[in-house]
């Protein structure tokens, strides 16, 4: 199994500490194949931007892992990749976790690819997260592109 790369984001109620996390996640994955590059439109937005899960040399795609960090306790963690899997686990461990767990609450965690296109939302309430994602295409045949939107969830009266 290919090395996992994780990203430990801390995140606080303030723009200027979200702008401060957007600086330090592009600055931390800047270095591996799979990236992520911010967005910086919603302050509101727990994680916002764009996703490529790559070849690497061993054939492999690559995958991140994002942890959730709140006043020092790891609340959850984000998955992003290999290709189109992607998972959320409640609480942050340092071992991996199989996108196949029972424990993963995005279902189904492999987006469906449909000519071309792939779009999934998942709402998952015990986290309060809306999680989107979207297939963006791009130049690169080796690379899966995405964009990426966790944000909390808005529940109506």
């Amino acid at each position: 199994m290919p090395e996992i790369r994780r990203s430990a984001v801390r995140l606080r109620p303030t723009g200027l500490s979200w702008l401060l996390t957007g600086v330090f996640v592009s600055t931390a994955l800047a270095q591996g194949v799979s990236q992520f590059t911010p967005f910086t439109s919603d302050p509101r937005k727990i994680l916002e931007g764009s996703w490529s899960s790559c070849r690497e040399s061993d054939g492999q795609y690559a995958e991140r892992v994002y942890d959730h960090v709140v006043n020092g306790g790891g609340k959850f963690e984000v998955h992003l990749g290999p290709r189109r899997e992607f998972a959320i686990f409640k609480g942050v461990q340092d071992a991996h976790r199989d996108h196949e767990s029972p424990d993963n609450l995005l279902k189904p965690f492999r987006v469906a690819l449909d000519a071309g296109r792939a779009r999934q939302r998942w709402e998952i309430p015990s986290l309060n997260l809306v999680f989107t994602v979207a297939l963006a295409g791009g130049s690169r045949t080796d690379c899966d592109s995405w964009f990426i939107t966790l944000e909390p969830l808005i529940v109506s009266d």
